[in-house]
Formats: structure tokens, C-alpha cells, sequence
């Protein structure tokens, strides 16, 4: 999972990025409401969820979620914010907010509420995934083979989600990386390549049969 956090402080969005991270998400983060609001619109599908603070420069927050909702952009969003009156309240749900959390605030419920909208997707995502033997459990982030606990490293646990999830389809090398890596990272290296053969070492081990294809010029693909 993918997040986009759009916040002017600069030490407050990388904090909560680092800790998104360490909690097994991608994140990126804007300073500005033009550059969140572009982000979005230029590749909606690269997040899975935006966290917006309302008093943002260039943009604020309540016009940029009003303008995702108004082009049928329907990314969940968690509004983050100083602003704690009703109306205030009220003007950032109106506008299309999935949620609002009022500044100062602990991490650990910022992360509950990230679970939260996660957990409410335009269709309904099961909490279990299963692929012959391999069983993989979104919420625990636990992954069986064979009846056999696999450990994965974070990134291998968002790069096998994925595919799991898109059993039997081909997905390309850069549509790993924009699921799993930040925006910041280098989109020309090896890490994709690494994080799958890695992946198969570990499957094959377990399964003793094959089921992460390479599709040589193309991706890769999980096999049902």
C-alpha cells in the first residue's frame, strides 16, 4: 500500500513518513496543495490513500479534496489538521473526506485510522489471500507456505501482496516498483529484480514447484 502525504511542515511529513514506513507502507510526501492536488491527478492510481492538512500554501486542503471529488477521483482521504471547531469539522468532510484527525495527535491512532480506510475499498478485498499453498494474511502480515511460516522482508511482503492480488496477470517491473518504493527512490535500478528473485528462492523452497513466473521483456506473474 501506497500513501501520499500532502503537509507543509516539512519535519512533520517526513516523520510520519518514516513511521508509515517502518509500519510496512510507501510513502511520499508534497509540501504544497498544487503539487498533492498534481500528484493525484497525474497518476491516481500510484496511491492507495492521501493524509491532507487543510492550511497547506499554494492550495488548501478542502479546495483540493473538493476538486479530486468533483473529477471522480474517489482516493480515500485522511484530513490532518489544526483547525478543531465544527464547522471546520464539517467543511472538511463536505468537501470528501473520508476522515479527519485534529493536530497534535498520537501515531498510533494516525496508523489505526490509515488501517481503517484501508479497510474500505471501492470493492470488498479479503483479508486472506491464497494461492495453492501460499497463504498470505493482510492484517497479521503473516505468510504461510506449505503450512510453514515464510519471513519476508516488508518490501517482499508488499511485492508478493500485490501479485497475489493479481493472480495469473502479467504486472510489469514498474508497476511493482510505483506500488511498493517511494517517489524518491531510483526507478532505474535492480531493487524489483532482486525483491522477486529473492521471492522465488523462498516460494520454491517451500513449495517445491514454480509459481512466480518471469515473462522475459515483460514482468512478472503469480500462477495459480
Amino acid at each position: 500500500m501506497k500513501i501520499l502525504i500532502v503537509e507543509d511542515n516539512e519535519k512533520l511529513a517526513s516523520g510520519i513518513k518514516r513511521g508509515l514506513e517502518q509500519e510496512g507502507y510507501a510513502a511520499d510526501y508534497v509540501l504544497d496543495g498544487e503539487s498533492g492536488a498534481r500528484r493525484v491527478e497525474l497518476g491516481m492510481h500510484d496511491y492507495d490513500l492521501v493524509i491532507l492538512d487543510i492550511m497547506l500554501p499554494k492550495k488548501d486542503g478542502v479546495s483540493v479534496c473538493n476538486d479530486w471529488r468533483k473529477a471522480n477521483i474517489t482516493i480515500p482521504v485522511l484530513m490532518l489538521t489544526a483547525k478543531d471547531t465544527t464547522e471546520d469539522k464539517i467543511a472538511g468532510l463536505d468537501c470528501g473526506a473520508d476522515d479527519y484527525l485534529i493536530k497534535p495527535f498520537s501515531f498510533d491512532e494516525l496508523v489505526a485510522r490509515v488501517r481503517a480506510l484501508l479497510r474500505r475499498p471501492k470493492e470488498v478485498l479479503p483479508v486472506e489471500l491464497k494461492i495453492q499453498d501460499l497463504i498470505l494474511n493482510t492484517t497479521t502480515r503473516k505468510v504461510t507456505c506449505a503450512g510453514k511460516e515464510m519471513p519476508l522482508t516488508l518490501k517482499e511482503f508488499m511485492v508478493l501482496e500485490y501479485l497475489m492480488r493479481h493472480p495469473n496477470q502479467v504486472i510489469t517491473r514498474d508497476e511493482l516498483y510505483d506500488h511498493a518504493w517511494d517517489f524518491a527512490a531510483n526507478a532505474f535500478s535492480n531493487t524489483v529484480d532482486v525483491h522477486i528473485k529473492n521471492l522465488r528462492k523462498k516460494i520454491d523452497y517451500n513449495l517445491h514447484e514454480k509459481l512466480l513466473e518471469t515473462i522475459r521483456g515483460v514482468g512478472y506473474r503469480l500462477k495459480t
